[in-house]
């Protein structure tokens, strides 16, 4: 790698505070102001690009992802659409040298800016995702059902009561000949909408054994959880309880 090349792209913005540390032949750390909140540095480096002479790969090695993984983990299709979405939307992609851009020699300052921006992003994903990924609980449980529990022949969105569309079911599974409805439930509103469902159904007399699959159900009001806790056949207090014993308690109550 043409390092000097490098530096003379960069000029006067070396002032900045930017430089490199080899820490093996043909990689170089860049050292640059830009930390972490717990004071460590964002880990960049640079070396050749497969792009050819007139471009330098900047990259981090993996490190991103694994500083990520400490405390949040992208567990999920619905989590790693996210992920993919704030790489795309900062020119970053995903490779053997971990998160990566190939930047023109000419741009090397401005791209090691961008790419530093994506990673603190990405670092940060487990602020924001009480927000942005909080809604991907439903794209999860989506997910889940219509792969894990195919041989309960999901239909989604399904409708029990003739004529009316309004009480829907997330999803309705059948096993043995019984009516299974699964709800997904995030917050004290869709707690409400699932109860007066529930209460429908069996004022109408349907014969069906119910699931509630929480987000997390530590957080809604003690009156949404009593009126759930009291209408529901079977809770689950967080996704991750529902994936683990889902299946297996279908079989067992729809014997």
């Amino acid at each position: 790698m043409n390092l000097e090349k490098i530096r003379a792209s960069i000029g006067h913005d070396m002032s900045g505070g930017l430089n490199f540390y080899e820490r093996r032949p043909g990689i170089h750390q860049v050292i640059i102001p830009i930390f972490h909140e717990d004071g460590d540095m964002v880990d960049i480096y640079v070396h050749d690009s497969p792009m050819g002479d007139g471009y330098v790969r900047i990259c981090d090695f993996g490190m991103t992802l694994m500083r990520l993984s400490y405390t949040f983990e992208v567990s999920t299709p619905a989590r790693e659409r996210i992920l993919e979405s704030v790489l795309i939307n900062n020119g970053v992609k995903r490779g053997d040298d971990g998160l990566y851009l190939d930047a023109p020699i000419g741009i090397v300052y401005q791209s090691v800016l961008q790419f530093a921006g994506c990673v603190q992003k990405v670092c940060n994903m487990r602020y924001w995702s009480r927000e942005t990924v909080r809604s991907a609980f439903y794209d999860d449980l989506n997910e889940y059902v219509a792969s894990e529990m195919k041989r309960f022949s999901p239909v989604q969105n399904h409708a029990p009561l003739a004529g009316n569309d309004i009480l829907s079911v997330d999803w309705f599974l059948e096993h043995n000949g019984r009516s299974l409805y699964v709800f997904g439930v995030r917050g004290n509103d869709k707690a409400k909408d699932v109860t007066i469902s529930l209460l429908e159904f069996q004022k109408a007399q349907l014969s069906f054994i119910s699931l509630v699959a929480h987000e997390d159900i530590d957080e809604l009001g003690k009156r949404a959880k009593r009126y759930l806790t009291d209408n529901a056949d079977l809770q689950y207090s967080t996704l991750g309880a529902f994936r683990e014993r889902g299946v297996s308690d279908i079989r067992r109550v729809a014997a």
